[in-house]
């Protein structure tokens, strides 16, 4: 059994995003799994447990879902895209400066850990779990939401405004700072997820030494 904190147990957060669908009975397959995947792991949930904790029976998720791997696949689609979408939506709101652009893009990368731990935990943690062809839709948004924070810092290694030690290794080191806020960070405690994802986007501006 996972050590995780009072965040990723959904204290004070969200489990899914809009974009998981309306309320029903898929919606609830979903979120049901990802609290058991979470918790538990990939492999140490059967298709058993989530009818059990559903009160289903076991053909009931297959309607659904064709198998315990294709749930798991759209969980991390779906978490791979809200962090997309919300690193593209703040990116493109916060002008042309590439300081600016990267206190946005960071604070949107911790903000979709704070707000959706327990699916970040899973995206992270279980996607591998999946085939090759299942995972590669969440492999293509996860490399599109790199190419965003590699453009923001060449373009401003281009401009001048950045000198980082190492582009590649500054883009790796920045992504992985989010990856583990579900396992320590408590909403609703001392530290806000605001105040959190301005320490991060400030730890990254020291990453790249901003002139």
């Amino acid at each position: 059994m996972r050590t995780l904190s009072r965040a990723t147990l959904g204290v004070g957060t969200s489990l899914l995003p809009p974009s998981a669908g309306p309320d029903g009975t898929r919606r609830r397959i979903l979120e049901v799994a990802l609290q058991q995947f979470a918790s538990r792991g990939f492999h140490g949930t059967s298709i058993r447990d989530l009818a059990t904790a559903l009160e289903l029976q076991p053909s009931a998720l297959y309607a659904h879902f064709p198998s315990k791997e294709h749930l798991l696949a759209e969980l991390v689609r779906l978490g791979h895209e809200i962090h997309h979408e919300t690193l593209r939506t703040l990116l493109l709101e916060s002008g042309a400066d590439p300081v600016d652009q990267l206190r946005a893009v960071v604070r949107a990368h911790a903000r979709v850990h704070t707000t959706y731990p327990q699916l970040a935990v899973v995206v992270n943690d279980e996607m591998y779990a999946l085939s090759p062809k299942l995972i590669a839709p969440g492999i293509a948004l996860r490399n599109d939401s790199a190419a965003l924070l590699l453009q923001v810092i060449e373009r401003g290694a281009a401009m001048g405004r950045f000198k980082p030690l190492n582009i590649g290794a500054t883009v790796a080191a920045i992504g992985a700072m989010g990856l583990r806020i579900p396992h320590w960070y408590e909403a609703g405690g001392e530290l806000s997820a605001e105040a959190l994802a301005e320490t991060y986007a400030e730890l990254a501006l020291r990453m790249v030494k901003p002139t």
